[in-house]
């Protein structure tokens, strides 16, 4: 959380978040994006996660499998495996 709030400060046009909210639990998760859907406007953001709760807001997914990308698409194009992973929730 602490290399959030530095790139917070930093305001760099271009963001790569790297599982930044896996430690934490899902309650807390979403009181962490609400501040940060604010840090994230007007900039381009990577993020990479395991769930699907934190890539909610996300523009694009793409899934990847071993290094190799398998699938993408937006939350409404969801074919496949984002299908699959939107039914388990």
């Amino acid at each position: 959380m602490l290399s959030i709030a530095c790139a917070a400060v930093a305001n760099p046009p271009v963001m790569i978040l790297d599982k930044a909210t896996s430690p934490i639990d899902t309650h807390a998760e979403t009181l962490v994006q609400q501040g940060m859907d604010n840090l994230m406007k007007g900039r381009t953001v990577f993020v990479i996660a395991h769930r699907l709760s934190t890539v909610r807001n996300s523009d694009a997914l793409i899934v990847l499998n071993l290094g190799r990308m398998i699938e993408c698409g937006t939350h409404d194009e969801k074919r496949g495996i984002l299908q699959s992973l939107y039914k388990r929730i």
